[in-house]
């Protein structure tokens, strides 16, 4: 069936392909009815083309609709071929200067900080980097999609509105008619064609029946083909999705998560094809299994030639998007069309039709058409401002439907609202013409139908759906908030009307929040469940930035503004007049005054925190202030009628709640009141909720006479009582035994305090205090620094954003602070300048209570830092502007005397009361502020007016006669001295020390103006005073601390006189181990020190000693004790690697003896340096075993280790290990037998071990082959070797279980096969980590300029030393035969033997591995040798031997080019180096180049053989524990000579193969006479060249956005083209990868993962390092279950790193930083790394890092 549909489809095809356009446009042209000509055209070939199978395909569907459908419109549309007429069309055009470039998801966006009119005006890459703002403070961000680059909108930008591109460059008049560059027919004709093809699809897209066809598209034969279609949702996941396809159409895993990826992308996918009823079945699967928790997925069965007419009909629009780009005349017809009222009149237009069927619309159709609107209608300044009348009009109903909707904002139509509502002189129009606020403003208020009895919003629990819906509707905020963030300069009578009603709308809205969620304390029982909070506050935190932008607004009119006042000034009477229903009046009398009120308590009744109507009455009176409307106009302001008492009743009764909470009274009330006075006082919503509070309190008080205020206050605090009763606070405290309730007073009496030193202090508010906007924000600066140094971003998350996002704190930092660079760790932070410590203010009304006393405690610390007096005194204030001059009355009123002066009685009898002490400190404060605001009164009076506030005297004068109390004065002198107040000794002198200054300066100003100096003197002669008692204080100090010094001492020297011979014998330990760690014994350090060879330099053998970390016995390390491990870890490694892409085909038979030069994949091993005993390892190791199983049972958690895995943490420092190395004494020492032969040269000990390798192959062929003991006499043994011994193992049975457990560990490991301690491949494993392990140690060292010894951490030394000591150890538990195999092979490979054939050539063999191997295998040789030659011999020969097939690899390989730098006479080393290359000439058998000198090639050899000779000193010196010449110790020097000194080689490396020439030569010649060396040499093949480069992580771009630019130009491979959600890049190789995601999912290992664990098993061997790019963070992964976040290497100017790239500083690469995370690479520490992220922070382990 399948193929006779193909074969149909492919005839088919052929005929289309030869279908002429031309010959259709030409019959369109003279056809009198063009629609119905066109309508039959496409009702014919549209089925044909699209939805032919089960399976879309897309590139033959649009080659074909391009050819047959879309070719005959073009050809009509230009009259002729179109590649001409569209060629013309673009070059007629004039060049837009709109950019209007559509970002793309992930794409950079930058927004000026200093132009851009608001922040949703945003520049692409290209228009930015060719634009001023590059210069200025820019925001960098990723676009979500969607929105588009106002590049040449002179509207969005203050200044720069053009970049380079896109300037004017024809000073021609703006708006011209872009139609005058068509012709007349043109115009006609494509008019024709736009209207008929954008109605089309329109009616395609909009239809909603799914059997038939739209009028004029019916086919005569209709097929019986469906498709099953699913939509898209956004409440059911992926999983659901996947899972009910598998069961619905039954499809793999596979292919259900593509069809899911595509439904997520494109909004909908056919997921069955075939009859009606095949594909209603899979419905109603669908519709079944998805519709338990919630609505079901969307599914319909759709007739194919629907499905294919919708196809071409977004075909279409996207056709139209590419026409219109060739010319704006096309763009204005089509947004003629498009706006063109239909015959059904109201909302009939194309545009208004596709608007309101948005959410009907799948995801896919809706870009499209979105994209068709931005391209046409938002980029035609004319038609751009009747669209947006289009949109205000149908504001309601859009809105409507998105809230309805499910998918995200920037899918729905209603998101176009940013582009319109942000141009400014748009949205002018809109509030004129359209009455756009109210509309907004109405149909926010229409989505919030809950209220309560009194009109109040309710909002009931918060169930997931609420909060969905509730967002939703958030977004109309948003939208206002984009119609008010431009300004009006110029008020028309017009504008203040509409505006002035969008108030009023606003007013009602706030109105419905005042006084909502209103709450009363509990009592007895603490609250069941509690009540819903967030809903309203988020409703507040939204409408913050409305809320102040309405007062910007308003301050910009006078007219607007008094006008406003009275509207909200009645708006909080109709509020008021609804709650005072009940309230009792009452009479408050004290100190002779009496005010009348009404009864009412916070602790009783109920109280809500909502108050908008209430705050913004306070903003607008603010603004009176600031503008001076209040003095100009007092006549239009309705100031009398205002009542003070109601003003601040409930202000202060929210201020009270607050107290209450802090002193613990409303405890039972649950978390909910907790957070809301939380966010109350929060930066986020303090400016609209707490701080207008304190502004409305000090508007009530400034009208109100102080000591009638103060009454109120006190009543409403509940203390009036206590005050206002003499004595009544004994009685009350004697009576009260209940702590709590004297507690909850006291925080009460500091609470009412602290609120009056805020409402006289605070004047840091524009129009309160006579300040500016700068002082303000300097304010808040300066007391955040006073807690502690503070990074950028911390400053600007504690101060208030406006609506740009701006705390305008760049513009004054500099001002009061200094900035300190950050280190490589840690950020930039800004520090307080000392001189602004004047202003510091403990009772700053911003101030939590911890950062108070935080900032109290750093800044007495500072002052007692620099030697001042601890006071913090109040600082000195602005002056109050007019309107708010009276408050200063406060201080100095009765009541408030008569509250400072019962507070300071309690303190003089402070047993009878309960008193705090912080009750008192804020009455000196009050005390402090009172004389101040006196000094400048006094200092400010000019002659005429008298100077009212007379603090002083009031403070110097006693009670009244019946009573008699001292004055207040008195009472401070009587406390000074007082013990228990010895803390606050300097504030009293500040005090008594002001009030004198200002007494000299009331006498001066009422006698005579005196001069200055007298007020001064008396000043000075205090502070004389004051110093000298200082330096006595401190003078007597510091003889005590001597005297005490000089006692101590003196003990000491008793105590050791007593105990000497305990000291003794200490110092001697000590000088002992000291010696110990440095391996520098006295005898040696004279001679000269060799590490290999007969000549090694004899060492003493020392004792290690060494202690356990788990039972803390010391034991010492010998052969025949318990064994001693260390904690190991042991890894594969690519960091060396030079070829990342070879792959071990199958890991149980590969063979790998020989490590390859290009070191793909090597086996490191690391130690965290903690010793063990290998019985207490073991023990803990079956504990840690037993307590993950159990684990396991009960929950299934990850931890940061994979104990089946053999991982364990080191039980000191959590390092993470996955074996132990036994720890050994030198191993050499144990086989060396004494050297009794003559010496041996080089070509003698060659022909004897060629012997034994014979020998042993023989022997090993014969095992196999059979026990024939005859054939044993044929063979001619080497004298003195006997095959047949058997050497005995010296180590205990403990120490050889442990050598067993690291080998069989290192083999697992390496090979990633399963553990088998058998294996003949476990040795060369070993040996294999060891010369691994060094060459990573020695390319660090030599990276970094070190010396190769000493500078080592001891951790990595004490892991070498073990290391190598094992290795040399392994052979002693293998078996025999196998190592001696081994053996023979490496051999053979440098010492040709005809029994072994197919060895690597020497290009092939990495030298260094070669040399551990040899010398490691050697004595399993060596033990059956009984000829008297040495193991030191043997390694000497095999050294120089390995040496020499190193040089002639290097020769081979360099590529040495001849420079004019020739050495005038050759020496010695040149011409022998000269003569050898031409050796290896001959034997290779082809030329090499010819080389004059040389000099460049014993250059190139000395470079080459650099490493190997640094690797191979740090092997012997491991090895053979011979210590390392001083000269190698330090970097510089001639290291070269060193080395070949203290590895006994000749300096002049050529006289190896001089010395033994006619050994060597034949050796020379079968290593160049090979095959694959000719081959190299006549490039057929590539080699690895010396000295190999060290591996670096990849540049990085110092600028971040080239990065995310990169990023956005990527796709991810597998989904066609589709922008990759997660883009991440491999720091090790660079790949971009698609992580993350369904769709790049591979399999490994029978288990999914994402793109990036795949990326490492391939690149980094299991570890990985990349850079996730949207998210600016650096991801470290090492296999399946490990991974963690670390900090990226790009800082902004601040020194901040910003994750999540949420602050959009420009970011900048910090190479220091970037250097640590590549030695972290290089160390191969990044496993140990990603442990100790998850060791601390446990939610680490819970992701699925393997999904990454």
């Amino acid at each position: 069936m399948a193929s006779d549909l193909e074969t149909e489809v492919q005839g088919f095809e052929r005929s289309l392909l030869e279908y002429s356009a031309e010959e259709t446009a030409l019959k369109w042209l003279q056809t009198s009815n063009l629609p119905k000509e066109i309508y039959t055209h496409l009702a014919c070939y549209v089925p044909k083309i699209y939805c032919r199978g089960p399976n879309p395909a897309p590139q033959r569907e649009d080659m074909l609709a391009q050819h047959v459908l879309l070719g005959p419109m073009e050809w009509y549309l230009c009259g002729e071929d179109p590649t001409f007429g569209f060629q013309k069309l673009e070059q007629s055009n004039k060049p837009s200067h709109l950019c209007g470039r559509v970002f793309k998801v992930g794409e950079p966006t930058y927004s000026c900080r200093d132009c851009a009119v608001d922040p949703t005006c945003v520049l692409c890459m290209e228009c930015f980097l060719g634009s001023i703002h590059r210069e200025h403070r820019y925001r960098m961000t990723t676009s979500g999609g969607g929105g588009f680059c106002d590049c040449g909108d002179t509207e969005a930008w203050k200044e720069g509105p053009y970049c380079q591109k896109h300037e004017h460059t024809s000073e021609t008049t703006e708006e011209e008619d872009p139609l005058v560059h068509l012709s007349e027919d043109m115009i006609a004709r494509v008019y024709n064609i736009f209207a008929i093809m954008f109605q089309y699809a329109v009616d395609i897209l909009t239809w909603e029946k799914e059997n038939e066809l739209p009028p004029g598209l019916e086919t005569v034969e209709k097929s019986d083909t469906y498709y099953c279609m699913l939509f898209n949702d956004e409440v059911h996941t992926y999983e659901q999705v996947i899972y009910t396809l598998q069961k619905a159409v039954n499809c793999t895993q596979k292919e259900a998560i593509a069809f899911a990826t595509t439904v997520d992308r494109d909004g909908r996918r056919s997921v069955r094809y075939g009859d009606f009823q095949y594909c209603d079945q899979a419905k109603s699967v669908i519709v079944r299994n998805t519709s338990r928790q919630t609505k079901p997925l969307k599914v319909q069965v759709m007739h194919s030639s629907i499905v294919a007419h919708q196809n071409f009909g977004l075909k279409l629009l996207t056709w139209l998007v590419n026409i219109i780009g060739y010319s704006d005349g096309l763009r204005r017809i089509l947004c003629q069309v498009g706006l063109q009222e239909g015959p059904e009149g109201e909302n009939s237009s194309l545009v208004d039709k596709l608007m309101l069927s948005d959410s009907k619309l799948w995801k896919g159709a809706r870009s499209v058409y979105h994209q068709l609107f931005m391209s046409s209608l938002l980029m035609d300044l004319k038609y751009k401002k009747l669209f947006a009348i289009r949109f205000a009009r149908n504001y309601e109903r859009l809105q409507n439907d998105y809230v309805k909707d499910d998918h995200d904002r920037e899918y729905s139509i209603a998101d176009l609202s940013v582009q319109i509502f942000t141009v400014p002189s748009l949205a002018r129009m809109l509030i004129i013409e359209e009455n756009l606020m109210t509309t907004i403003i109405s149909t926010f208020m229409g989505h919030l139908r809950h209220r309560d009895i009194q009109g109040r919003f309710q909002f009931e629990r918060y169930t997931a759906l609420q909060a969905f819906k509730f967002k939703r509707v958030q977004s109309l905020i948003l939208d206002l908030k984009y119609v008010l963030i431009s300004k009006p300069v110029d008020w028309s009578d017009d504008l203040r009307q509409k505006f002035l009603d969008g108030f009023d709308v606003f007013l009602e809205l706030l109105k419905c929040m005042q006084g909502m969620d209103p709450i009363t304390r509990q009592v007895g029982q603490h609250i069941e469940m509690e009540p819903e909070w967030e809903a309203a506050f988020t409703l507040q935190m939204r409408l913050t930035h409305v809320i102040s932008m309405m007062q910007d607004w308003c301050a910009l009119d006078e007219k607007v503004l008094i006008e406003a006042y009275k509207k909200c000034l009645s708006a909080l009477t109709q509020c008021h007049s609804g709650f005072t229903d009940g309230e009792q009046p009452i009479v408050l009398s004290m100190c002779g005054h009496s005010v009348e009120t009404i009864r009412y308590c916070v602790s009783q009744e109920k109280v809500s925190i909502h108050l908008p109507v209430s705050r913004l009455l306070a903003g607008l009176h603010v603004l009176l202030s600031k503008s001076e409307v209040a003095y100009r106009f007092p006549e239009h302001l309705p100031l009398s009628e205002l009542s003070p008492p109601m003003l601040i009743e409930h202000p202060l009764r929210c201020l009270v709640l607050c107290a209450q909470v802090h002193a613990g009274m409303w405890r039972r009330n649950g978390f909910s009141l907790v957070n809301q006075i939380y966010y109350y006082h929060n930066v986020k919503c303090r400016r609209e909720m707490f701080d207008k509070d304190i502004v409305m309190l000090q508007t009530g008080a400034s009208m109100m006479d102080p000591n009638h205020f103060l009454m109120i206050m006190l009543s409403r605090f509940e203390l009036y009582q206590i005050f206002s009763t003499p004595d009544y606070g004994k009685r009350f405290s004697s009576e009260n035994s209940n702590k709590d309730v004297l507690q909850q007073n006291n925080t009460l009496i500091e609470e009412m305090l602290n609120l009056i030193i805020i409402i006289v202090g605070e004047r840091f508010v524009p129009g309160v205090g006579q300040i500016s906007s700068t002082d303000e924000i300097k304010r808040e600066i300066i007391h955040q620094l006073s807690i502690r140094p503070m990074a950028h971003s911390e400053l600007v998350k504690a101060l208030p954003e406006d609506e740009n996002k701006e705390t305008g704190m760049e513009s004054v930092i500099e001002a009061v602070a200094c900035f300190k660079k950050p280190g490589l760790t840690g950020r930039g932070l800004y520090e307080l300048k000392p001189d602004c410590a004047k202003d510091f203010n403990l009772y700053f009304y911003h101030f939590s209570r911890a950062e108070q006393s935080k900032a109290e405690e750093a800044q007495r610390r500072l002052r007692r830092h620099s030697r001042q007096d601890t006071a913090l005194p109040p600082p000195v204030l602005p002056p109050f502007c007019p309107l708010f001059e009276s408050l200063t009355n406060i201080l100095q009123c009765d009541v408030m005397l008569c509250i400072m002066k019962t507070i300071l009685q309690w303190a003089i009898e402070h047993n009878g009361y309960a008193w705090s002490e912080s009750m008192l400190q804020r009455v000196f404060h009050l005390i402090g502020m009172a004389l101040q605001e006196e000094k400048q009164d006094i200092e400010n009076a000019n002659e005429d007016n008298v100077v009212t506030f007379t603090f002083s005297q009031k403070i110097s004068r006693p009670g009244e006669a019946p009573s008699s109390s001292p004055s207040i004065l008195a009472m401070l002198e009587s406390l000074q001295n007082a013990p228990h107040l010895e803390v606050h000794k300097d504030m009293f002198r500040w005090i008594l020390k002001t009030f004198n200054a200002v007494k000299k300066l009331r006498e001066r100003s009422s006698t005579s103006p005196v001069s200055e100096a007298e007020g001064n003197i008396m000043e000075e002669s205090s502070r004389d005073k004051e110093k000298a008692e200082r330096k006595r204080k401190a003078e007597i100090a510091r003889l005590r601390r001597e005297k005490i010094m000089a006692q101590m001492s003196e003990m000491q020297r008793h105590f050791i006189d007593e105990n000497k011979e305990l000291f003794q014998q200490t110092l001697d330990e000590l000088e002992t181990s000291t010696s110990r760690v440095h391996d520098n014994n006295p005898s040696v350090s004279d001679t000269k020190l060799i590490a290999l060879g007969p000549e090694q330099t004899k060492v003493t053998e020392q004792r290690q000693v060494v202690t356990c970390i788990l039972c803390q016995e010391e034991q010492e390390v010998k052969v025949d004790n318990r064994a001693m491990v260390l904690a190991a870890f042991v890894q594969r490694s690519t960091v060396l690697s030079k070829n990342r892409n070879k792959v071990i085909p199958d890991p149980e038979k590969y063979d790998p003896l020989f490590m390859h030069p290009d070191l793909s994949c090597g086996t490191h091993t690391g130690s965290c340096g903690h010793i063990m005993h290998a019985h207490c390892w073991q023990r803990y190791f079956d504990a840690v075993q037993a307590k993950e199983q159990r684990r396991q049972q009960r929950l299934r958690v990850h931890t940061s280790y994979d104990v089946e895995n053999g991982e364990f943490l080191c039980p000191l420092c959590e390092c993470l290990s996955n074996t132990v190395i036994p720890l050994l004494p030198p191993p050499r020492r144990l086989f060396n037998r004494l050297d009794f032969s003559s010496q041996q040269n080089l070509a003698r000990w060659l022909r004897i071990v060629t012997q034994q390798v014979k020998a042993l192959c023989i022997l090993q062929d014969q095992e196999s082959a059979s026990n024939d003991s005859e054939k044993r006499d044929e063979l001619q043994l080497p004298e003195g070797f006997r095959p047949e011994f058997q050497p005995k193992n010296l180590y205990s049975e403990s120490i050889k279980e442990m050598l067993k457990t690291f080998g069989t560990a290192t083999y697992k490991v390496g090979l990633k096969v399963h553990p088998n301690e058998e294996d003949p491949r476990v040795p060369i494993m070993c040996w294999g980590s060891c010369a691994y392990t060094i060459q990573t140690m020695e390319r660090m060292l030599g990276d970094e300029d070190k010396p190769l010894f000493g500078h080592l951490p001891c951790r990595q030394d004490d892991c070498l030393t073990s290391l190598t000591r094992f290795a040399a150890a392994h052979w002693t538990v293998s078996s025999l035969s196998a190592v001696q195999g081994h053996f023979c092979m490496l051999f053979s490979s440098l010492v040709p033997n005809e029994k072994k054939r197919n060895l690597p050539c020497i290009l092939d063999i990495d030298m260094f591995h070669l040399l551990v191997c040899l010398v490691l295998s050697f004595p399993v040789v060596h033990c059956q040798d009984f000829s008297g030659v040495s193991l030191r011999t043997g390694d000497i020969h095999i050294f120089h031997l390995v040496t020499m097939a190193h040089i002639v690899q290097i020769i081979l390989t360099s590529s040495t080019e001849e420079n004019g730098m020739d050495q005038e006479n050759p020496s010695g080393e040149e011409e022998a180096v000269l003569s050898l290359y031409k050796c290896l000439g001959q034997y290779a058998g082809s030329a090499l180049k010819e080389i004059s000198s040389g000099w460049h090639l014993w250059r190139s050899i000395k470079t080459g053989i650099m490493p190997f000779l640094r690797c191979s000193a740090m092997f012997f010196h491991y090895l053979n524990g011979v210590p390392v010449p001083p000269e190698l110790q330090v970097s510089g020097g001639n290291q070269f000579e060193h080395l070949c000194g203290y590895l006994s080689l000749p300096t002049n490396l050529i006289c190896l193969f001089q010395e033994n020439s006619k050994a060597t030569n034949t050796l020379v010649e079968s290593w160049c006479n090979n095959d694959e060396v000719k081959r190299y040499l006549q490039s057929q093949r590539q080699a690895i060249c010396y000295p190999r480069e060290s591996n670096k992580l990849i540049d990085l771009p110092d600028d971040y956005s080239c990065l995310i630019n990169q990023a956005s130009n990527f796709s991810c491979p597998k989904s066609g083209g589709d922008k990759s959600r997660a883009p991440t890049l491999c720091l090790v190789c660079g790949t971009m990868l698609c992580s993350q995601s369904y769709c790049c999912q591979t399999e490994l290992e029978g288990e999914d993962v994402g793109a990036c664990t795949a990326h490492t098993y391939t690149c980094g061997s299991g570890v990985g390092i990349f850079l996730r790019v949207r998210e600016c963070q650096v991801l470290f992964l090492a296999g399946k279950t490990k991974g963690c976040f670390y900090a990226p290497p790009y800082l902004d100017d601040y020194g901040e790193t910003d994750q999540g790239l949420r602050r959009g500083n420009p970011l900048h690469l910090c190479r220091e930083r970037f250097k640590k995370i590549q030695k972290l690479w290089q160390q191969h520490s990044i496993t140990e790394e990603i442990g100790h992220a998850q060791e601390a922070n446990q939610t680490l382990v819970g992701i699925d890092w393997q999904h990454l």
